[in-house]
């Protein structure tokens, strides 16, 4: 996400004295939320959606996560990548390519 991105968000919640309310878990249960009603777009087709419903939804998913970043004083990056050498260690390309088991199905 860019920093002007990131600004706005920042100053929407700002803005409207809202980080009061941006506890590490109302903010773990409004991404949880925002992340069914993503889910409610696929609801009963896998390739019948509404694509700016989606977006919609996603990009609450986004400004959530965004605030629980700022909240915890995480970087985003830093916990992506920290996360992907996890993930890269539990699914060798070898053993993982084409396969959706779970790493210790492998």
């Amino acid at each position: 996400m860019n920093q002007q991105t990131i600004d706005r968000i920042r100053k929407f919640t700002e803005d409207r004295d809202w980080d009061q309310f941006h506890t590490p878990a109302n903010l773990a249960k409004s991404i949880s939320i925002e992340a069914n009603e993503l889910l409610e777009c696929f609801q009963w087709s896998d390739t019948d959606y509404d694509l700016q419903h989606v977006k919609e939804e996603l990009a609450d998913v986004l400004v959530y996560c965004r605030n629980m970043l700022d909240r915890l004083g995480l970087d985003e990056d830093e916990i992506v990548n920290s996360k992907m050498d996890q993930n890269e260690a539990k699914y060798p390309v070898d053993k993982a390519r084409g396969r959706a088991a779970k790493y210790d199905a492998l």
